[in-house]
């Protein structure tokens, strides 16, 4: 019996050093690889050694891990959008308690199927996905935001998706914006066909 508890702690032990070189969050794929079969992944989620965070995810210790490491660990392919990308580029003063992201059409729903941190995904064809898309520093790991013009464009397009106060704002914002490339956001208007919300809206100002 103690031979089986010492293999059990050094195979708990291998399982906390792993988890922290993956920040905190595992693929079940990845646990395989450290010799754990399903049986053994469910034991350990029953003794409280790992927390199932989501299908085909797993932690230790997944209450210490902010939202912005998680969100950028299990969406990399996904684009922060919306209000969510609005906050993150000084917008707004107060991130949404959704977070909004792109993602590519194609891609599995069940990935959204979680309860913490909350997701609101918006399905895009994936060859627009990416367009004005930059690489972000978002907690410990990277994600990608839309460029302000796009995320202009976008929000005017589905500007029925957002709080007015939060359009309106944001509309002022990009206005004042000492390095807005208007240009640009003329050439996402047209890509978005919202051209004329753009002019109609802040035309007049640019």
């Amino acid at each position: 019996m103690g031979k089986i508890q010492e293999k059990k702690e050094a195979l708990v032990e291998k399982l906390r050093r792993e988890m922290e070189l993956h920040g905190g969050l595992m693929k079940t794929s990845q646990l395989y690889e450290l010799s754990m079969d399903y049986r053994k992944i469910q034991q350990f989620v029953e003794e409280g050694i790992l927390e199932r965070v989501k299908n085909g995810y797993y932690s230790i210790g997944f209450t210490e891990i902010s939202e912005e490491s998680m969100v950028s660990r299990l969406f990399p392919d996904g684009v922060l959008c919306l209000e969510t990308a609005l906050f993150y580029h000084g917008y707004l003063e107060t991130r949404p308690a959704c977070w909004q992201i792109a993602i590519d059409k194609n891609t599995s729903k069940s990935r959204f199927k979680m309860n913490y941190p909350p997701i609101q995904p918006y399905y895009i064809e994936p060859d627009i996905l990416l367009a004005g898309a930059l690489e972000f520093p978002l907690g410990d790991g990277k994600m990608f935001i839309y460029d302000k013009e796009r995320l202009i464009c976008d929000c005017l397009k589905f500007e029925e998706k957002l709080e007015r106060e939060a359009l309106q704002k944001c509309l002022r914002c990009y206005i004042e914006e000492p390095d807005k490339d208007v240009q640009k956001l003329l050439e996402y208007a047209r890509f978005r066909k919202v051209t004329q919300k753009v002019q109609n809206r802040i035309g007049v100002w640019l």
